[in-house]
């Protein structure tokens, strides 16, 4: 595997990085060389502008940046038309789990942002035009998390492999129960409060 290098930013108040080098590693080791070869580094760093930037590419630099995140967020509002929480792991309305902010990050916004990073018009003006800009990174990572997604990944980190119907059940049993709806979270009655 090409060495990419890792940075990691101090972060400010409560916020903090959902992803490091292993969780990234894991996810190229899992693509064709040649769909990231010209990665060069991953920056973990804090300029989300409070949670309004969840990543962004420097196709020049060939590098890629990841933004820190509050602990308690709902991520809702950054998904593209086709997306669901549900398809993450999360529940709309509600703050996602940490592993649906995780897969989040890793299947759709790393992948997109690797998206960004290949050229697709090497004949263009400028060197600016090279480079895949939104609606075909957005496919590109569309197109590679299904991929990735169709056959179950031997992981131990369930953010590695699409959300079991359960874990989905799970975030909606626990919306209802901060709004005060519902009380039991599993059928063997372990009380949630």
């Amino acid at each position: 595997m090409p060495k990419v290098r890792f940075t990691y930013s101090e972060v400010w108040c409560d916020r903090r990085h959902y992803l490091n080098e292993a969780d990234v590693s894991v996810v190229l080791s899992r693509l064709p060389r040649e769909d990231w070869q010209g990665l060069r580094a991953v920056h973990f760093n804090d300029r989300s502008w409070g949670a309004r930037i969840l990543g962004y590419a420097n196709p020049r630099a060939r590098d890629i940046s990841i933004c820190a995140l509050p602990p308690e967020i709902s991520l809702t509002r950054f998904l593209v038309r086709g997306q669901s929480p549900e398809l993450f792991g999360a529940v709309r309305g509600s703050r996602w789990p940490e592993v649906a902010v995780r897969r989040f990050l890793l299947y759709d916004v790393l992948l997109h942002e690797i998206g960004h990073l290949r050229i697709v018009r090497e004949g263009a003006r400028t060197g600016r035009l090279w480079h895949a800009r939104e609606k075909l990174a957005q496919k590109f990572g569309d197109e590679w998390r299904r991929r990735l997604w169709v056959d179950r990944f031997d992981h131990p980190d369930p953010a590695h492999n699409p959300p079991s119907a359960r874990e989905v059940n799970l975030s909606r049993l626990l919306k209802l129960s901060r709004a005060g709806q519902a009380y039991w979270v599993e059928p063997d009655l372990k009380p949630l409060h």
